[in-house]
């Protein structure tokens, strides 16, 4: 079957679940307005990030094929992210963290397709491919921060979030595309922003998501580099913003130095960041995530990882001493003294693997009704089974046609008839099979004989907890595409005209086909049907200067006048500097 995005080296080696997150980047849609938007902000970004982003940025944007001219095509980009090593796709705005985490983990960035509006020139609430591709990509050039994006997009899809954190990302989304489609009613905008707020201060304890998902923010998206004192812009978010990039180097804005303490410190998207963390290189990231990483379930494992599992809610994997997996969405747990699991069970489809591969016979058609086993030692015997040789399997009668008692230091008590053993590579026990079996907890029954076959797991304790499946073949459809969707905006035929000028304007620069008589007319049309458009005029005047067209005058008063509106005043102030208009010609 065709796929429905590019497929190269890179993004081959995605596997399938990820696919129903990528949309064809819908490249007709951006209107010549749009193109102007980005050529402007980028033009921008160049001249003022060429002096306070990191030394990786500028060569960058020529390392990952993307031009102030026009906004990039993923085809394009992926032509030249491979030499890298790297591969982009087209997403539709925010997708959940755990999915944008794996694409990084497989060297795939994703980029927002929606572009952001004339309106949200400075800064966008919601993800665009400015952000994306002119904030992310150019960064990645730099091998050991790739080498950190990468790392982080592993460790960070094994995070395990809460009930709470879906809820959370779908207001963030839905947020987002409200105030960045010009359609949306205030009230709208205000009603999903409460709820935004609410889930905020009632969101309880932080999951291991939310926290990297912090870290994330304070760095990938938000980060500074070098000294407290004079640094330097890495982070995306950044990047991209050419209000913020300004902003941020201002004395206000609070400078910490970045630590693990960092996950700890929630962020409003929507809004301006009231501080910044700080990293002395790119080491020193790995080095915290890292930390960060020695704190959580996937290599702390026990009883407090099943239990982030059955909070989740979702899909998870536990691990034990032996290797083996068991991946599904956990519901129970039973524990004994000092804390540790004598007993989980999942519900519904369930999956067992070894080292990330799915044990034959094991998959979700075989337990698809949920799975439970007893883990830990045997009573009165201190060797473990996972540690039995075939002699001692023997001894204490474990073994093939025999049937048994076995009674776990738990309380837990397992009777039925050996029919067969799963082994490794390397002979060390995974997986006892049992007929005619009952499993009890004291007063409680946890297996029936007549329920059929019973698996039992071999383990002495859960080494390793975490997000996902161990195999990502086991399910067919992990994680859910949002049902919100990013609006179409919805042009007016008045709108549709302005674009139409600004397609003229863009044609005549491509093709250096420029003459007076057509700046002029067009001019005269802006002033008479958009005398407040104060993009186009801008471009006007631009090739007007360049042309040294007398018309130049005329138009540069007429930018006078937009200035005189707070809202224009900075973003012309701006535009013309870049054209080394100076003050005393104003």
């Amino acid at each position: 079957m065709e796929s429905h995005f590019e497929l190269n080296d890179v993004t081959k080696k995605l596997p399938k679940h990820l696919h129903k997150f990528i949309v064809r980047q819908p490249y007709e849609e951006y209107t010549p307005q749009n193109q102007a938007v980005w050529r402007y902000v980028m033009r921008m970004n160049i001249d003022y990030l060429s002096k306070v982003a990191h030394k990786s940025y500028i060569p960058g944007l020529d390392k990952t094929g993307i031009s102030s001219e026009s906004i990039p095509k993923m085809e394009g980009m992926n032509r030249i992210l491979k030499e890298i090593g790297w591969a982009a796709v087209s997403v539709d705005g925010f997708i959940p963290p755990n999915a944008f985490m794996e694409f990084q983990a497989y060297n795939v960035l994703v980029i927002a397709s929606d572009m952001r509006t004339i309106n949200h020139i400075e800064y966008t609430p919601a993800p665009d491919i400015i952000h994306e591709a002119a904030g992310h990509a150019p960064i990645i050039a730099n091998p050991e921060y790739a080498e950190y994006l990468r790392r982080f997009g592993e460790i960070g899809s094994k995070a395990i979030s809460s009930a709470k954190d879906y809820e959370m990302y779908e207001a963030i989304r839905l947020l987002s595309i409200l105030k960045e489609n010009p359609n949306s009613t205030q009230k709208e905008i205000d009603e999903t922003q409460e709820k935004v707020e609410w889930l905020q201060e009632n969101i309880g304890e932080l999951s291991e998501m939310a926290m990297i998902r912090n870290l994330h923010w304070w760095t990938v998206e938000y980060g500074l580099i070098g000294s407290l004192e004079s640094p330097k812009i890495y982070g995306a978010g950044l990047l991209s913003s050419i209000g913020e990039s300004a902003w941020c180097m201002q004395e206000k804005v609070k400078k910490i130095p970045y630590s693990l303490e960092a996950a700890a410190v929630n962020f409003d998207i929507t809004k301006p960041q009231p501080q910044l963390f700080v990293t002395p290189d790119f080491a020193y990231l790995s080095l915290v995530l890292d930390e960060f990483a020695n704190t959580m379930a996937l290599r702390t494992g026990g009883l407090k990882g099943v239990e982030k599992l059955i909070d989740s809610q979702n899909l998870g994997t536990i691990e034990l001493t032996t290797g083996v997996q068991i991946s599904g969405v956990f519901d129970r747990v039973i524990k004994y003294k000092n804390n540790k699991v004598a007993y989980f069970q999942t519900t519904g489809s369930t999956a067992i693997a070894n080292r990330d591969k799915e044990l034959i016979g094991h998959g979700i058609n075989v337990h698809k009704n949920g799975f439970g086993s007893p883990i830990g030692k045997l009573k009165g015997i201190n060797l473990p089974i996972e540690d039995m040789s075939p002699r001692d399997l023997k001894a204490y009668g474990i073994y093939e046609g025999e049937f048994m008692t076995l009674e776990f230091e738990s309380g837990i008590i397992l009777k039925g008839k050996a029919v067969t053993g799963t082994r490794d590579l390397r002979g060390k026990i995974l997986m006892i099979t049992f007929d005619e079996c009952t499993v009890t907890y004291f007063d409680e029954v946890l297996f029936k004989p007549e329920w059929g076959l019973y698996d039992m797991v071999v383990g002495k304790e859960v080494v390793s907890a975490y997000a996902g499946p161990a195999d990502v073949e086991s399910f067919l459809d992990i994680g859910k595409v949002s049902e919100t969707k990013t609006h179409k905006i919805k042009y007016s035929e008045s709108e549709k005209i302005l674009y139409g000028l600004y397609s003229k304007v863009r044609k005549m620069r491509e093709e250096n086909s420029i003459s007076e008589a057509e700046v002029e007319e067009i001019f005269n049309q802006l002033k008479s049907d958009f005398s407040k458009d104060w993009l186009l005029h801008l471009e006007l005047y631009e090739l007007a200067l360049q042309n040294n067209y007398t018309i130049q005058k005329e138009i540069l008063k007429h930018l006078e006048v937009l200035m005189k509106n707070e809202t224009y005043k900075n973003l012309i102030s701006n535009g013309l500097n870049l054209l080394k208009v100076k003050e005393h010609q104003l």
